[in-house]
């Protein structure tokens, strides 16, 4: 896979780099696919690093975990394939896989299978992340917070990895984690409801995904990106959970989703915030 044909690189003659560490195929496109497309375009080397497989999400004919026929081999083949398109689109450079098995939703049970990542001891998943920065040598990290975003086990777990990852090798100069500003969740409800689309639940009570503006360390402009992420999220057709989304249409879509924003959770650059660029103080 490549991305753009010129490179970016820091003074000290290091190309610049971004590795966005995500749970499952899919998610690479739902919370970084504008900044992965953007920074692609402008010769920045992309690295995703996705931790399982996706077992056990929907299968290409619908079928859910639990559901007769359900073939978590099948849907872990098919969801790679998914994935190798959705980079392609984002111009994704580099695809690493941890290879490590779905741990389901919060409660699932799952969630207590040995083999699953949520149970991966944290110093194994997060020394072989630590290998994949020493390979690659990212300045920029992106990956979810402490609470997985909105609480799924594996995200948690990507977060943890990460972050024991960045602390043990001291390459990455930034750690982000995205977010959703509280005020973005109210436009976003505007946009819905002028649209003649009902907000889901969660939208109009952002508690618990709105995060405080005033936290907010930089916002994205990725709207020349948006057609992009809208097609990258398309690629991953069999799990409906983004059917909401795509139900949108892409010109809602790009009107809700042209930028992200970000908390920084780690700096050793002292660029003031908010930036609007996750590379400030780096280029």
């Amino acid at each position: 896979m490549t991305g753009a044909s010129s490179e970016l690189t820091t003074a000290a003659g290091e190309r610049l780099t971004i590795m966005a560490v995500h749970a499952h195929p899919d998610d690479e496109a739902s919370s970084t696919g504008g900044i992965l497309a953007r920074y692609s375009r402008e010769g920045i080397r992309t690295v995703l690093v996705t931790c399982t497989n996706g077992e056990l999400g929907n299968a290409a004919d619908g079928t859910g975990p639990g559901d007769p026929g359900h073939d978590g081999t099948a849907v872990a083949r098919h969801r790679r394939e998914e994935l190798d398109r959705s980079c392609e689109l984002l111009g994704i450079s580099d695809l690493e896989l941890l290879g490590y098995h779905d741990s389901g939703m919060m409660g699932w049970p799952q969630n207590d299978a040995p083999h699953a990542f949520w149970n991966t001891p944290i110093a194994e998943a997060a020394g072989r992340l630590g290998e994949l920065m020493k390979q690659y040598k990212p300045q920029v990290v992106v990956t979810y917070d402490e609470n997985g975003f909105y609480g799924h086990p594996d995200y948690i777990q990507a977060h943890r990895i990460t972050v024991a990852a960045v602390e043990a090798t001291s390459i990455p100069q930034k750690l982000y984690f995205p977010v959703i500003p509280l005020s973005a969740m109210g436009r976003f409800v505007e946009v819905l409801q002028s649209a003649g689309v009902d907000p889901p639940p969660e939208a109009t009570d952002a508690t618990d995904f709105g995060t405080p503006d005033e936290l907010i360390a930089a916002v994205i402009d990725c709207s020349e990106f948006s057609e992009i992420k809208f097609r990258a999220l398309e690629a991953h057709s069999s799990q409906t959970d983004n059917s909401f989304f795509l139900n949108l249409g892409l010109g809602v879509f790009k009107q809700v989703f042209g930028v992200e924003s970000f908390v920084r959770a780690h700096d050793t650059t002292g660029s003031p915030i908010p930036e609007n660029d996750l590379f400030a103080g780096i280029r």
